[in-house]
């Protein structure tokens, strides 16, 4: 059960900026304005409340896989991502059958309904076999309305987002489709120009999936979705800060033309996040993992990424030296955003459920709270 409490003492980041010595006050699972007489006070000087970390792009973790795990199993994922500091996620699939895809997508809505995921993502199989990554080629297809719509239909109205090839045939009128039914429709795993990205954009898509991944690479003649995806305002670019999948260089390009509101940190998490080195599946297609890098047996082509986005949290603060405010942004308030939920998510402010993170000086978490209730409890003295 929730309990009333007053955090005292933190850093506290809010959308107005740090607060030194601040106060968060948690009563009934939400963030108060004030705190009951009798409330008890946890001292946190010394440490960081951010707010709860939010995914809109994650496959699994903790062994356990989004795409194809039992309920059991996609909810040992979900918490595995809840120790780590992420109180939202978003389960991804990555290509299948069609049939298999709408009976997935009606076991997961119903875990959305009960509040334990925030909803659907289909990367693919609407994606062009030229950059199909750790995807099966067999599985892929053009993204026809009508087959978008069916696995829109099967998410039972928790269809967060869809991944797409928008240059393939029938990809403009699919991104008219979503955005019509309130759908994100992400740019990604494309071999799209420039002048075909500035189309789908302006068709209604607002997310690039893992910019620069799976996709042509910026040139000086022919600049290609990155370049067309950078300069619109009207896209959010979600980045893959595990060291692996990104120069330091690159993120902090899409940092400075982006800027801190464009950006979104997700995992692309799969089974071996949280979990450790060894032989896994991402679909029908084997993975190896070493030394936490996950790629296929075949082909070794980058196949997800075993990150926890504590992880890069970390990384943004002490290796790329991103203002704290910035990373809150782009790992809390962004995605919440995009996902239509931040009237509930993604800040600390009252009326808005008790989701936060402690992080000591190093950026470490030391707790996590989700709608009042810890789910990691910090270790003070």
């Amino acid at each position: 059960m929730a309990v009333s409490t007053v955090l005292a003492g933190a850093r506290v980041v809010l959308p107005t900026g740090v607060v030194e010595n601040g106060r968060v006050i948690v009563d009934g699972g939400r963030i108060a304005g004030a705190a009951p007489a009798d409330a008890p006070t946890l001292d946190l000087t010394g440490h960081w409340v951010v707010p709860g970390f939010v995914d809109m792009h994650n496959h699994g973790g903790g062994g356990a896989s989004f795409t194809s795990g039992t309920v059991d199993d996609i909810l040992t994922g979900v918490h595995t991502h809840r120790l780590h500091g992420t109180t939202t996620v978003v389960a991804s699939f990555v290509t299948g059958e069609m049939d298999f895809l709408s009976r997935r997508a009606g076991l997961l809505s119903e875990l959305a309904e009960q509040g334990e995921i925030a909803g659907i993502h289909f990367e693919g199989p609407f994606i062009s076999p030229c950059r199909k990554g750790a995807h099966d080629e067999t599985l892929l297809r053009d993204p026809d309305p009508a087959d978008v719509r069916k696995l829109v239909d099967a998410a039972r109205g928790q269809a967060r987002m869809v991944t797409l090839a928008t240059e393939l045939p029938g990809g403009i009128d699919s991104v008219r489709l979503l955005a019509e039914h309130g759908v994100i429709a992400a740019i990604g795993h494309t071999d799209a120009t420039y002048e075909q990205t500035v189309e789908a954009i302006d068709a209604g898509a607002t997310v690039a999936t893992h910019l620069y991944n799976a996709m042509p690479a910026l040139g000086h003649r022919t600049p290609g979705p990155i370049a067309a995806l950078l300069e619109d305002e009207r896209i959010t670019v979600e980045l893959i800060n595990d060291g692996t999948h990104l120069h330091p260089a690159s993120l902090e390009l899409a940092f400075h033309h982006a800027g801190p509101r464009r950006v979104a940190f997700i995992t692309d998490a799969m089974d071996a996040a949280g979990f450790g080195d060894g032989r896994y599946s991402l679909g029908p297609l084997a993975v190896e993992v070493k030394e936490g890098v996950a790629r296929l047996v075949e082909g070794g082509s980058i196949a997800g990424s075993t990150l926890t986005l504590d992880r890069a949290f970390k990384r943004a603060a002490t290796i790329d030296g991103l203002p704290v405010e910035s990373i809150v942004q782009a790992i809390s308030a962004n995605p919440a955003r995009l996902l239509g939920i931040d009237d509930k998510v993604g800040s600390l402010e009252p009326g808005k459920d008790a989701d936060l993170v402690v992080l000591d000086e190093n950026f470490d978490v030391t707790g996590v709270m989700r709608k009042g209730t810890w789910v990691v409890a910090p270790q003070v003295a």
